[in-house]
């Protein structure tokens, strides 16, 4: 397994003239909803924002840098962005990484631009690439990243930064999200507590996930579908982590989406050859008592109303 070196990421984008760290995005202190581009839709994040005034002005809040990797998602793209924004969260640097998109994306971005820390529409080698790019430039002290066809749900930044700064101290948050398909039924996925030993199933809900920047490590950029499932391996691992027992993020299910494509099987697979390969993360020879054991825990859980 070869990771990325972020510093030479960096360093490419510095050579271009690009400042860092990068300006906080801008805040207003009556919010942004009355100065973001009027946008189609009621409700959040469309006609709606999380109140400032849920951040107290004697407190330094920590700052949060989110990652937003962009291609040919203009359907749900401004959707994703309003609702990083009208967080209203008082330090926020929100990156865009878009590939080059062809259809509306670009000018999408290019609109709500004057409320954004960088952002860039060029060709880049895939989602994985892009997102390593944006955290590249990350300064923050919390980090997360969301697709162009995700989006966060009213007041979680405000909840996020308050549970890293809890008596707790968690390296990584987690919570709950809801799926979106196209016929706009929610559907709520509860994800459980985990040991390390139980690191190997797949439950989280990537854009439901923060994390302390000091734990941050590069996606491997061979990954096509489960760059996040195998971050996941390498960067929770021996971490303290808080689970929020509510819904944070809403993913949309559409036929292009890499979860939910029946042509992206192939890719599915090649990456699991990929991460249990002798040189990356190994076989693992106990499957079949980890997920005997798992099946137990889940049982247990429910009963004792854990999830």
């Amino acid at each position: 397994m070869t990771l990325p070196d972020l510093n030479i990421y960096r360093q490419e984008f510095t050579d271009k003239g690009i400042t860092y760290p990068l300006s906080a995005s801008p805040v207003a202190a009556e919010g942004l909803l009355a100065q973001l581009p009027k946008a189609e839709g009621k409700g959040w994040p469309f006609d709606t924002e999380t109140s400032p005034d849920a951040y107290s002005r004697d407190i330094r809040w920590p700052k949060i840098t989110i990652v937003t990797p962009s291609y040919n998602q203009a359907a749900y793209l401004e959707q994703t962005i309003r609702s990083v924004l009208l967080q209203n969260y008082p330090n926020l640097e929100y990156i865009i990484i878009d590939g080059g998109s062809t259809d509306d994306s670009p000018s999408i971005i290019k609109k709500y631009s004057p409320w954004l820390s960088y952002w860039q529409s060029k060709p880049d080698r895939g989602q994985s690439h892009a997102i390593n790019m944006g955290f590249s430039l990350a300064s923050g002290d919390y980090y997360a990243w969301i697709n162009s066809d995700d989006y966060y749900l009213e007041g979680v930044f405000h909840l996020i930064a308050t549970t890293f700064g809890s008596s707790k101290k968690p390296a990584f948050v987690y919570g709950y999200a809801y799926d979106l398909d196209e016929s706009q039924k929610l559907s709520l996925i509860k994800v459980a507590p985990f040991p390390d030993y139980f690191i190997k199933i797949p439950t989280l809900a990537q854009p439901s996930c923060f994390w302390r920047a000091a734990i941050h490590q590069p996606i491997w950029e061979e990954m096509h579908c489960a760059l996040d499932y195998e971050l996941w391996l390498r960067l929770v691992k021996g971490h303290k982590r808080s689970r929020l027992r509510q819904p944070l993020s809403v993913a949309h299910v559409h036929q292009n989406a890499k979860t939910s494509n029946p042509a992206m099987a192939a890719k599915w697979q090649e990456d699991h050859v990929k991460m249990w390969s002798a040189d990356a993360h190994g076989p693992v020879h106990e499957w079949k008592r980890i997920n005997f054991l798992n099946r137990i825990r889940m049982k247990l859980y429910r009963l004792l109303k854990l999830i």
